[in-house]
């Protein structure tokens, strides 16, 4: 999809793995990435296994294809770079958490309305009923942004299976959360049609290391393309320089 392409620029020696969330493409994160590029980072924007072309591509992907790409382009960033600082949106939060749970010498992540918690079992028994009765997708979940204009290219339907494979991996990962000693900059919207903002209290008071929360005033589910999209810039751009000491690390 014109558009939704992979993104990367080259910079200092620290650099930034920027993960987009479910049915979502690197669109939705792309200012931010690029924000980061202009301050001096090296960043990383991948494009995600089956999302970006068309929803049949996404449909037998699952949580195994996403972490694995994540996880090998984290390797590739770290590999020539000094450090690396990972932000993810929504899923690419639980991705960006499931990292940091992983590799304890990371130097902070940051977060924007980050899935992390399991939905109740009602909602996993009536996914699987649904596929059972021969439903492969239901109504998208993308482009909940406040601010008129602003599209997210996302897909026009979320595949069951590949959903319920999210729900299953977030077991894990709110189960890990405690491992995750390094800062974390959370970015929260009061109001998100997409993910409930509980996430959020659950990263706050599980994670080991230190919590910075950001309240969005003004923006839902795809705040990176809404109107605190300048604010989550800023802050996020804030919080590198101070764990990283900036793009070429404490000297710059």
């Amino acid at each position: 999809m014109h558009g939704c392409e992979p993104w990367s620029a080259e910079g200092g020696p620290n650099g930034v793995l920027v993960l987009h969330g479910f049915t979502g493409n690197p669109q939705s994160m792309r200012p931010l990435a690029e924000a980061l590029a202009d301050a001096g980072y090296t960043v990383d924007l991948p494009l995600l296994p089956g999302h970006g072309t068309s929803l049949e591509d996404l449909v037998p992907t699952r949580w195994d294809d996403w972490s694995d790409a994540a996880e090998a382009h984290f390797q590739a960033l770290a590999a020539r770079c000094d450090h690396v600082l990972v932000v993810g949106l929504s899923m690419g939060g639980a991705l960006t958490c499931w990292l940091a749970e992983r590799h304890p010498h990371l130097p902070g992540i940051a977060l924007v309305n980050p899935v992390v918690q399991p939905p109740d079992a009602e909602l996993v028994e009536g996914g699987r009923a649904l596929l059972e009765a021969g439903m492969e997708t239901i109504d998208a979940i993308g482009s909940d942004i406040k601010k008129e204009g602003p599209v997210e290219l996302s897909y026009p339907g979320t595949p069951i299976a590949a959903g319920l494979s999210l729900f299953e991996a977030l077991v894990d990962v709110e189960a890990g959360l405690g491992d995750i000693h390094c800062p974390v900059l959370l970015l929260s919207s009061r109001e998100d049609h997409v993910v409930d903002p509980v996430n959020g209290d659950v990263v706050e008071t599980r994670v080991s290391g230190p919590v910075e929360r950001v309240l969005l005033e003004d923006s839902y589910h795809v705040a990176t393309l809404d109107n605190d999209a300048p604010l989550i810039e800023a802050r996020v751009l804030e919080f590198a320089a101070a764990v990283l000491g900036g793009p070429g690390g404490a000297s710059a």
